[in-house]
């Protein structure tokens, strides 16, 4: 079962970071159909959740890997969206309240992963 989860993981994080990179391809290959317009940001966003997808599913006997999944995809969900919103070309009215929201959920993320790996790091001596 391992080395299915490594498999899936390993390939969801490639078709994620094909996504991001090359959208109009990947649409192109697996639909038959070239992506354009307002369908390249939502492909990458799809790329993103499937790299923090992958992050999530590798196996590494970690208690807190669901966390570190989640802090992946929103950390880079936040600075790809900020992004867009710098660019101009892809704003909607609801897109800076969700880079906002998903500025505040990698913030406490981010303490709730911090505060794990201290904690992990901590050795519990009995008396």
């Amino acid at each position: 079962m391992r080395r299915v989860l490594v498999l899936a993981a390993v390939g969801e994080a490639a078709t994620g970071a094909a996504l991001l990179m090359v959208p109009s391809l990947v649409g192109r290959l697996l639909f038959g159909a070239e992506l354009t317009g307002v369908a390249i940001p939502v492909a990458r966003v799809a790329g993103i959740a499937l790299v923090a997808l992958s992050v999530a599913c590798f196996p590494a006997g970690e208690a807190g890997q669901g966390r570190s999944g989640m802090l992946t995809y929103s950390l880079v969900a936040t600075l790809y969206l900020v992004c867009l919103g710098l660019g101009g070309e892809w704003v909607g009215s609801l897109l800076w309240p969700a880079a906002a929201v998903h500025a505040a959920l990698t913030f406490f993320l981010a303490i709730a992963w911090l505060k794990a790996r201290r904690f992990k790091g901590m050795k519990v001596h009995s008396d």
